[in-house]
């Protein structure tokens, strides 16, 4: 059974049939809705399954709102909210700490920060020791035993007298583990490895001896050294 025609809404025969749109239509009948301008398969443009021509093809227009007191009310009304629940989240948040999860990336990147900061810290040193300048403290450092604080007397110290021979030799040798620089004239200089002879033991932080290298003798930290 032959279809009706969508325009004209008679019979459509096979010879004059065009398919179209989802509807069938004579050849003559498929032309514009606006200006009766008969279409083809390559130059119709359909909308809303009716055919028209590239000139009368209906465009989507935006609807324009118009700022009336009673828009611009509600539109105040609405920001005046959001900023009031801007207010209220920030108060809530406010004061609470962040927790960062001790993840296997976060333990590695730390781990990394801790290695970079110690080979940082042992070039600062050797540039300090080599000219006489004291390293800046990086965060995680290692450090040689710190000197022992040798005990000042309430009253002004009397000028130092000088330095007494030391007692008989005990046959104690003792050899450095770190390097020492004397901070006082009663004190001797002496570098990682060298030995001391002769050493007495003066005070818990404290020791007499003379340094085999340079023969100088004077005090010198008792932890600094290490027993032969």
């Amino acid at each position: 059974m032959n279809p009706p025609c969508a325009r004209c809404n008679k019979v459509v025969y096979p010879t004059e049939k065009v398919n179209c749109l989802d509807k069938y239509w004579h050849k003559g009948c498929f032309s514009c809705e606006t200006c009766k301008m008969t279409l083809n398969m390559k130059n119709y443009k359909g909308f809303e399954k009716r055919p028209y021509c590239n000139v009368h093809y209906p465009t989507s227009t935006f609807t324009s709102v118009v700022d009336t007191p009673e828009n611009l009310r509600l539109k105040k009304q609405s920001q005046i909210q959001s900023q009031v629940l801007y207010k209220e989240e920030f108060e809530k948040s406010k004061g609470k700490v962040s927790t960062v999860v001790d993840t296997p990336e976060m333990l590695r990147l730390r781990k990394t920060q801790g290695q970079i900061s110690n080979i940082k810290y042992h070039e600062e040193f050797e540039k300090a020791r080599m000219g006489g300048e004291t390293p800046q403290s990086p965060t995680a450092v290692y450090q040689p035993p710190a000197e022992p604080v040798r005990q000042a007397a309430a009253a002004p110290a009397p000028a130092p007298a000088p330095a007494q021979s030391p007692p008989p030799s005990a046959g104690k040798r003792y050899r450095a583990v770190y390097d020492y620089t004397a901070a006082d004239n009663d004190e001797v200089s002496f570098v990682d490895g060298d030995v001391v002879l002769d050493v007495q033991q003066i005070d818990e932080g404290w020791m007499y001896g003379r340094v085999q290298r340079t023969g100088e003798q004077g005090m010198l930290p008792a932890n600094y050294v290490e027993a032969m």
